[in-house]
């Protein structure tokens, strides 16, 4: 079972997580072009690609609660251990500065292109955090500090 939930893990995050962080962190550029189309379709992907990274989330609980095949057959991991819970809360940190800081403004420059120029810094802010806040999470899964 831990293969199969590693796979699941693995390949949602790369499905799900990659376009979310690509379409994240190039959104400012419909802005500086003012492209209505192409803000609509950024603001869409986004929401519906933050949403399906539950899924990476769920599989990698499933993950931290299957048994090890390595060493003494424990749990691969728990809730208590801060690599886990810190990774969690980044997780909730993009998913909200996704609906927060960068789908409104896409939106609203969707409807109105004449204002998307002034708010291509703080859609360019918004996606280059969610692609840090990724890539600590992507560390801290490697390093595992703490366990």
């Amino acid at each position: 079972m831990f293969k199969v939930m590693l796979a699941l893990h693995l390949l949602t995050a790369i499905f799900a997580i990659g376009p979310l962080v690509h379409a994240s962190t190039t959104a400012s550029r419909g802005l500086r072009q003012k492209d209505a189309a192409a803000l609509a379709s950024s603001a869409r992907v986004i929401k519906i690609y933050s949403i399906a990274s539950v899924i990476v989330v769920i599989f990698g609980f499933g993950l931290m609660s299957s048994k090890s095949p390595y060493g003494n057959h424990d749990t691969v991991a728990s809730f208590s251990e801060p690599w886990i819970w810190i990774s969690t809360l980044l997780w909730i940190a993009a998913v909200g500065l996704c609906h927060a800081l960068v789908i409104p403004p896409l939106e609203k420059s969707a409807k109105d292109v004449e204002q998307a120029p002034a708010l291509v810094g703080k859609v360019a802010a918004g996606g280059g955090l969610i692609g840090i806040i990724f890539a600590v999470i992507v560390v801290l899964m490697v390093y595992r500090p703490g366990a």
